[in-house]
């Protein structure tokens, strides 16, 4: 099956969907055609090759800096492995610890596993001598949604 366009009300391209798709949401009546191959049609509707949506739909939220830091996204970030030793990580550890005046922030967290969250205890990797695998980076909010775990 071929892969159908779909519009924003503002005619911007969003993303494209199955022609299967594509009848669905004909069906639900929340985009129209707006354009269709010659003579061909799906019962009756018209093939579609790019629809329209009938309502806005905001996505400025993929274009913003930064999601908003979370424990969640750090784990989601990370994979949910252990910045430190690579194996699974159930917890978050702080770079520069809390009790130094260390934030939460994405450039001071990275996903830790329990046993490597205790060790370092309140030192920063350099005084553990605990190297990371990965330095933390900001996530965009399109590698945050595309990274759902």
């Amino acid at each position: 099956m071929s892969a159908v366009i779909v519009l924003n009300t503002d005619n911007t391209a969003l993303h494209t969907v199955s022609v299967k798709h594509a009848i669905k949401m004909l069906v639900r009546e929340v985009a129209v055609v707006e354009e269709s191959r010659v003579g061909a049609s799906i019962g009756p509707y018209p093939w579609p090759v790019v629809l329209r949506l009938i309502r806005y739909v905001k996505t400025t939220f993929l274009y913003a800096a930064a999601p908003t830091w979370s424990k969640r996204g750090v784990l989601r970030r990370d994979q949910h492995r252990c910045a430190f030793c690579g194996t699974a990580a159930d917890t978050v550890d702080h770079l520069v610890p809390q009790s130094r005046g260390g934030a939460n922030t994405w450039l001071n967290t990275v996903a830790a596993c329990t046993r490597c969250n205790n060790v370092k205890a309140d030192r920063t990797p350099a005084e553990a001598s605990m190297p990371l695998r990965r330095a933390p980076s900001v996530p965009t909010w399109r590698e945050a949604y595309h990274r759902r775990t």
